[in-house]
């Protein structure tokens, strides 16, 4: 039951801090980007990043930290996931989209930097809080 507590939180944060991002950058990205960017998302494929995304921070960031006992571990794992994801499919599309933005690139990935090194610790204080009502 922890685990699926520390995964809906995780989930609940990333969806939220995203959510909030999207919306209010939508005039950074479609400036930089223009007509790269689809007029309405494809949610089935964006509801597919989230489920596999946030299973990678819960995996990689949340349950080595909490497994640890580590606060810190949960920030430093969810940062360099954040960088090491972001940064392949920004890289990747600088590589190889005729007009992908190279400034874009560099927010994007300061953003997976921060919301996923947020979310992982959200996740890891939800592991704390549920350990003590088990």
């Amino acid at each position: 039951m922890t685990y699926v507590v520390s995964y809906l939180v995780t989930c609940v944060v990333f969806l939220g801090l995203d959510f909030l991002w999207l919306t209010g950058s939508s005039k950074f990205y479609r400036s930089h980007l223009g007509e790269l960017l689809l007029d309405q998302p494809n949610f089935v494929a964006a509801g597919a990043f989230y489920i596999i995304y946030v299973t990678g921070i819960s995996f990689f960031a949340v349950m080595p930290a909490a497994n640890s006992g580590s606060w810190p571990t949960a920030l430093l794992s969810g940062a360099l996931l954040g960088l090491v994801a972001f940064g392949t499919y920004d890289m990747t599309n600088l590589a190889t989209i005729k007009g992908w933005s190279l400034e874009a690139s560099m927010v994007d990935m300061m953003w997976g930097i921060f919301i996923t090194a947020t979310s992982a610790l959200a996740g890891y204080f939800s592991v704390l809080a549920a350990q003590k009502l088990i």
